[in-house]
């Protein structure tokens, strides 16, 4: 009897088994043994992940985290892609080109990370540009703006910054132009970027027909500049240009007066914008001048702002100028993603290969700070440089 009834449960359970749905079986989407760096592939339990890579600690912290709040907003208003969820990588790479190298191995060694919204500055992303390449990872960077970053045939560096190009020409007509200035010198501080800018400036300056009466290397991280000022002032320049960050900023401002330079205009580009600068520079920073890349006004803009200021307590631009290109930069890498991105069964493939090109080809992408689309060159700036300077203690645009 006892023999009996295991045989029936036994054939029960056979019965049972061939009547149950079958687990839905993941077929690998054909385009993951063409495309030239395969596919990621993301089980239910797998998120995708996205990153940044940028100071997060010491004097540039502030860049770094004002960058990073927004692209959390993205992640938030994007909610997850196709049933999966999205998780932030931010790494700090010190804003040097070592960190830069360092950090992007550390991402690419990660078959779940997909892309970056970065690096934040030209040195690293320099630094980072061949180590993506070889890894297929396409980069949106949001702030580096050195022009030689597109110049190189990368296909995987994309960027929805203006460029130092831009933030030169506008600085020196300025100057020129506007305030009438016919004598400059022109500091900077030795990096891709500010020495970039600095070349830029002495270029178009003199172009226009006013003189450089100096130019000139400071080392960056010092807290005493009176040697350089002081040379400089021999020369009577009517502005000083400085291409660099607002750490040095400050500290030149601070020490122009007692070099006899506190009648002379001090003009810097985006990487000096910000309440670090004001907080440093206090009363000297009055009338400073810096290129930025603040966007006009728009719906999207209100309705991200508003968003900002609930989150984190503070109106986005107050800490740097990357505020709103940073949750682009994330937001356009995305919605590509999502766009490329194939479920089969209960797996999710992304075509690292097309998700690259898909990048390159984003067209008419409308963000808070304008439309992005992107050049063959990885070139998808959404709006060009604004003036402003400092008035009552506060950033204002120049009228």
């Amino acid at each position: 009897m006892i023999k009996k009834f295991f045989v029936v449960a036994l054939v029960l359970m056979i019965v049972l088994s061939a009547c149950a749905p079958a687990a839905e079986k993941a077929e690998v989407p054909a385009v993951c043994g063409t495309d030239a760096f395969g596919c990621a592939v993301f089980t239910k339990e797998d998120p995708i992940k996205v990153g940044y890579a940028g100071p997060l600690a010491g004097d540039y912290a502030a860049y770094g985290q004002d960058q990073v709040n927004a692209m959390l907003l993205a992640i938030k208003d994007a909610g997850d892609i196709l049933g999966w969820t999205i998780e932030m990588v931010a790494e700090d790479d010190g804003a040097s080109a070592e960190g830069g190298a360092a950090v992007a191995n550390k991402m690419v060694s990660d078959p779940l990370f997909v892309a970056i919204a970065g690096p934040a500055f030209s040195g690293d992303s320099a630094a980072a540009i061949p180590i993506f390449e070889k890894a297929g990872i396409p980069m949106m960077s949001p702030s580096a703006t050195n022009p030689e970053l597109t110049t190189k045939g990368s296909k995987v560096f994309n960027r929805n910054a203006f460029t130092d190009v831009d933030q030169a020409k506008a600085a020196s007509a300025y100057l020129f132009d506007t305030a009438g200035v016919r004598k400059i010198a022109i500091l900077h501080d030795g990096g891709d970027y500010g020495q970039g800018l600095a070349n830029g400036v002495k270029a178009n300056f003199t172009t226009a027909g006013g003189e450089v009466v100096a130019f000139e290397a400071i080392t960056a991280g010092e807290a005493d500049y009176s040697a350089v000022l002081a040379a400089v002032a021999s020369n009577s320049p009517e502005a000083i240009y400085y291409g660099g960050y607002n750490a040095e900023a400050s500290v030149l401002v601070n020490q122009m007066k007692q070099a006899g330079l506190e009648n002379v205009v001090f003009f810097a580009g985006d990487g000096i914008f910000g309440t670090d600068f004001l907080t440093k520079a206090g009363a000297n920073g009055e009338g400073a001048l810096c290129t930025t890349m603040v966007p006009p006004a728009s719906e999207a803009r209100n309705k991200f702002d508003e968003a900002f200021v609930a989150a984190y307590g503070v109106e986005p631009g107050t800490i740097t100028a990357y505020t709103w290109g940073s949750y682009d930069a994330l937001a356009v890498l995305l919605h590509v993603i999502e766009q490329v991105a194939i479920v089969s069964g209960d797996t999710l493939y992304i075509p690292r290969g097309a998700l690259v090109d898909a990048v390159r080809n984003v067209k008419d992408f409308q963000g808070v700070a304008g439309t992005i689309s992107c050049q063959a060159t990885g070139e998808c700036n959404a709006s060009g440089p604004i003036i402003y300077h400092v008035k009552d203690g506060d950033w204002v645009v120049v009228e």
